[in-house]
Protein backbone atom coordinates (compact mmCIF):
# COMPACT_ATOMS: atom_id res chain seq x y z
CA UNK A 1 0.00 0.00 0.00
CA UNK A 2 2.88 2.67 0.75
CA UNK A 3 4.56 1.66 -2.68
CA UNK A 4 0.90 2.21 -4.82
CA UNK A 5 0.77 5.85 -2.77
CA UNK A 6 4.35 7.05 -3.31
CA UNK A 7 3.72 6.23 -7.15
CA UNK A 8 0.84 8.77 -6.89
CA UNK A 9 2.85 11.01 -5.22
CA UNK A 10 5.63 10.36 -7.85
CA UNK A 11 2.79 10.93 -10.54
CA UNK A 12 1.69 14.32 -9.28
CA UNK A 13 4.92 15.79 -9.01
CA UNK A 14 5.82 14.91 -12.89
CA UNK A 15 2.34 16.27 -13.56
CA UNK A 16 3.13 19.53 -11.61
CA UNK A 17 6.40 20.10 -13.41
CA UNK A 18 4.82 19.41 -16.51
CA UNK A 19 2.16 21.89 -16.13
CA UNK A 20 4.70 24.07 -14.60
CA UNK A 21 7.05 23.92 -18.00
CA UNK A 22 4.34 24.43 -20.64
CA UNK A 23 2.34 27.22 -18.24
CA UNK A 24 5.88 28.60 -18.87
CA UNK A 25 6.48 28.28 -22.29
CA UNK A 26 5.84 31.50 -24.44
CA UNK A 27 6.18 31.70 -27.95
CA UNK A 28 9.19 34.31 -29.25
CA UNK A 29 8.22 36.95 -31.60
CA UNK A 30 10.26 37.29 -34.54
CA UNK A 31 13.23 40.28 -33.62
CA UNK A 32 13.32 41.12 -37.39
CA UNK A 33 15.59 39.85 -40.03
CA UNK A 34 19.21 39.32 -39.96
CA UNK A 35 20.60 42.07 -42.33
CA UNK A 36 23.69 39.33 -44.19
CA UNK A 37 23.37 36.02 -43.91
CA UNK A 38 27.29 34.97 -44.23
CA UNK A 39 29.30 31.63 -44.75
CA UNK A 40 31.22 30.05 -47.20
CA UNK A 41 28.70 28.59 -49.29
CA UNK A 42 24.82 27.16 -49.61
CA UNK A 43 23.51 24.20 -50.51
CA UNK A 44 19.96 23.51 -50.82
CA UNK A 45 18.79 19.82 -50.47
CA UNK A 46 15.30 17.94 -51.45
CA UNK A 47 13.44 15.64 -49.20
CA UNK A 48 15.97 13.00 -49.75
CA UNK A 49 19.30 14.79 -48.47
CA UNK A 50 20.31 15.52 -52.11
CA UNK A 51 21.95 18.95 -53.09
CA UNK A 52 19.92 20.38 -55.37
CA UNK A 53 21.68 23.74 -55.66
CA UNK A 54 24.57 25.31 -54.19
CA UNK A 55 26.48 28.36 -53.87
CA UNK A 56 30.18 28.38 -53.51
CA UNK A 57 33.52 30.05 -54.00
CA UNK A 58 36.04 28.03 -55.51
CA UNK A 59 39.83 28.81 -55.03
CA UNK A 60 41.86 30.02 -57.78
CA UNK A 61 44.34 27.32 -59.11
CA UNK A 62 46.13 25.10 -61.37
CA UNK A 63 44.42 22.02 -63.25
CA UNK A 64 45.85 18.94 -64.18
CA UNK A 65 46.71 19.89 -67.34
CA UNK A 66 48.46 22.85 -65.92
CA UNK A 67 46.45 25.57 -66.95
CA UNK A 68 45.43 28.24 -64.12
CA UNK A 69 41.77 29.48 -63.29
CA UNK A 70 41.27 32.58 -60.83
CA UNK A 71 39.00 32.01 -57.50
CA UNK A 72 35.33 31.62 -59.35
CA UNK A 73 31.66 32.15 -57.66
CA UNK A 74 29.42 29.53 -58.71
CA UNK A 75 25.91 28.91 -58.92
CA UNK A 76 24.73 25.26 -59.42
CA UNK A 77 21.08 24.29 -60.08
CA UNK A 78 21.40 20.35 -60.00
CA UNK A 79 18.63 18.00 -61.22
CA UNK A 80 17.02 15.15 -59.11
CA UNK A 81 19.23 12.41 -60.72
CA UNK A 82 22.14 14.56 -59.81
CA UNK A 83 23.20 16.26 -63.13
CA UNK A 84 23.89 19.99 -62.73
CA UNK A 85 22.12 21.55 -65.30
CA UNK A 86 22.20 25.08 -64.78
CA UNK A 87 25.23 26.74 -63.69
CA UNK A 88 26.30 30.59 -63.15
CA UNK A 89 29.87 31.53 -62.65
CA UNK A 90 31.71 34.95 -61.84
CA UNK A 91 35.35 35.72 -61.93
CA UNK A 92 37.90 38.58 -62.48
CA UNK A 93 38.54 37.46 -65.75
CA UNK A 94 35.19 36.49 -67.09
CA UNK A 95 31.58 35.47 -66.19
CA UNK A 96 29.62 32.12 -67.94
CA UNK A 97 26.35 30.91 -68.05
CA UNK A 98 26.10 27.04 -69.35
CA UNK A 99 22.81 25.18 -69.60
CA UNK A 100 23.04 21.39 -70.11
CA UNK A 101 19.93 19.08 -71.33
CA UNK A 102 17.90 16.59 -69.37
CA UNK A 103 20.17 13.95 -67.76
CA UNK A 104 19.77 11.71 -70.66
CA UNK A 105 21.92 13.69 -72.65
CA UNK A 106 25.67 13.61 -72.84
CA UNK A 107 26.34 16.31 -75.33
CA UNK A 108 23.21 18.99 -75.39
CA UNK A 109 24.48 21.76 -73.79
CA UNK A 110 24.68 26.18 -74.04
CA UNK A 111 27.39 27.68 -73.04
CA UNK A 112 27.34 31.78 -72.57
CA UNK A 113 30.69 33.52 -71.82
CA UNK A 114 32.29 36.78 -71.54
CA UNK A 115 35.80 36.42 -71.20
CA UNK A 116 38.42 39.12 -71.25
CA UNK A 117 37.25 41.27 -74.29
CA UNK A 118 35.22 38.97 -75.62
CA UNK A 119 31.89 37.23 -75.68
CA UNK A 120 30.90 34.03 -77.35
CA UNK A 121 28.15 31.67 -77.42
CA UNK A 122 28.48 27.87 -78.17
CA UNK A 123 25.79 25.94 -78.72
CA UNK A 124 25.70 21.92 -79.28
CA UNK A 125 23.13 18.93 -80.00
CA UNK A 126 23.06 15.51 -79.09
CA UNK A 127 23.69 14.74 -82.61
CA UNK A 128 27.29 16.33 -82.59
CA UNK A 129 26.08 19.73 -84.70
CA UNK A 130 27.81 22.75 -82.98
CA UNK A 131 27.75 26.05 -83.72
CA UNK A 132 29.77 29.01 -81.88
CA UNK A 133 28.40 32.61 -82.34
CA UNK A 134 30.88 35.52 -81.66
CA UNK A 135 30.31 38.99 -82.49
Amino acid sequence: MKLQWSLVALTAVNLAILLMTLGGVHPVPAQGAAPVLRGRGLEIVDDQGRVRASLSVLPAGTSAAGDRYPETVLLRLITERGRPSVKISASEEGAGLSLAGPSSTKETWVVLAAKGTSSSLRMKNEDGRERVVKP
